[in-house]
């Protein structure tokens, strides 16, 4: 998205390597994995989230234009819900999700990217960007919505990490089709 309104990345290391995490990001989303961030709090507000501590063979394949579910529908003061698009998949190394208008009150992309750092590291990285919409309503909505999301997305980078770790270092195998160099 060139010249973005707003764009944030943030990035932890994890101490797995990428074949170990990414399993865990691409099952992210409602219905699926959950989001690994505080589940408590988005409790709080009423969104009943759960995220997994397992690996689920069913959630391992998204493909573009599948939905990632971030609030269900009916939810109450976001009836219709929210989801991003995935716009691009490549295994083991980025997902791209994408909110465009009509369905979204503004077009943003949210991008992961696992960056291998060594035989049993790498980094993942959110990238977070939005177009500036022409209302002023919408561009006040979005930097009010930013420290939340923020907060939000550090807790989910680390929480993937946690899991990710965790399985790493108890021995996890790794997923053959996951270590190819292969796009």
């Amino acid at each position: 998205m060139p010249d973005p309104f707003e764009q944030t990345t943030l990035a932890t290391t994890v101490n797995a390597p990428a074949e170990v995490v990414w399993p865990w990001l691409v099952q992210i989303g409602r219905g699926r994995g959950g989001m690994y961030s505080y589940d408590w709090l988005e409790n709080l507000i009423g969104l009943g989230t759960r995220s997994t501590g397992e690996i689920r063979e069913e959630w391992q394949d998204l493909a573009p234009g599948d939905r990632v579910v971030v609030v269900p529908e009916g939810y109450g003061p976001m009836p219709a819900g929210s989801f991003f698009p995935v716009a691009q998949v490549l295994p083991g190394r980025a997902l791209v999700l994408r909110q465009s208008c009509p369905e979204h009150p503004w077009n943003s992309v949210w991008s992961f990217h696992v960056l291998p750092h060594g035989s049993d590291r790498c980094r993942l990285l959110s990238r977070w960007r939005t177009h500036r919409p022409r209302e002023h309503r919408l561009r006040i909505a979005i930097r009010a919505v930013e420290p939340v999301r923020l907060v939000m997305t550090r807790r989910m980078l680390r929480g993937i990490a946690a899991h990710a770790e965790r399985g790493f270092a108890a021995g996890a195998p790794v997923p053959a089709e996951a270590t190819s160099d292969d796009p």
